[in-house]
């Protein structure tokens, strides 16, 4: 039986203040991407259980919103950080060169982030100073994440919390299916949409030769590219 109360979610603010180097916000609100790790996003989020604070660092690619990368920490810290690039940098196709959105959080700030993104041919981009609507899609991740497996739930522990987390994460990748993703989830529109080149050629040769008056040939390739 569980006696303590589970604390409701509360919201994390990471800025304080201009500790580091600020970049532009080049996303500039358009949250599309016409291939994946063209365009990417990140914050962090914070859980209240019972006692304890539990911190989510998701990294969300615009193109079909999938989370690529996450770092579950009870700490906001640079480890959490820096465990959030280690899953990105490993899944990062040799030749991208993605726009990585956050707010100005010290994390992005920093400038062991920084040099990370730099490393790794990524441009920064960040939203203006308090401004969420900047960072629109991840707060969407956030409030449906918070709706459909945090609020009213409970949980036996904070370990508890953190499995069922994990599980989500899986589930809302591989499963939960979205109406901007046709009725897919995250992996199966990546998957339809995925760049396959399929090359058809058929030469046909027809000869005719009638009194030495006609000769016909036919040579005919078909080229299918679907995005």
């Amino acid at each position: 039986m569980i006696n303590r109360k589970q604390r409701k979610n509360g919201k994390y603010h990471s800025y304080k203040g201009e500790v580091g180097k600020v970049a532009d916000n080049l996303l500039k609100r358009d949250f599309t991407a016409t291939k994946p790790f063209e365009k990417l996003t990140t914050d962090v989020t914070e859980f209240k259980v019972y006692d304890d604070k539990v911190y989510l660092s998701p990294v969300i690619d615009l193109y079909n919103r999938e989370i690529v990368s996450y770092s579950i920490s009870l700490s906001p810290n640079l480890w959490q950080i820096r465990e959030m690039l280690d899953g990105l940098f490993s899944k990062l196709p040799a030749n991208a060169r993605p726009l990585f959105h956050s707010d100005q959080g010290w994390q992005y700030q920093h400038a062991e982030y920084q040099r990370s993104l730099l490393e790794h041919n990524i441009i920064q981009s960040m939203s203006k100073k308090g401004n969420c609507m900047d960072n629109e899609a991840m707060e969407n991740f956030f409030g449906r994440l918070k709706v459909e497996m945090f609020n009213c739930e409970k949980f036996e522990s904070v370990n508890a919390f953190i499995d069922e987390l994990k599980r989500y994460i899986d589930y809302y990748n591989n499963e939960r299916i979205s109406i901007k993703l046709k009725g897919m989830s995250p992996v199966q529109y990546q998957l339809i949409h995925k760049q396959v080149n399929i090359k058809f050629s058929l030469n046909f040769g027809v000869h005719f030769n009638v009194g030495g008056f006609l000769l016909y040939y036919f040579n005919y390739r078909v080229v299918f590219h679907i995005q």
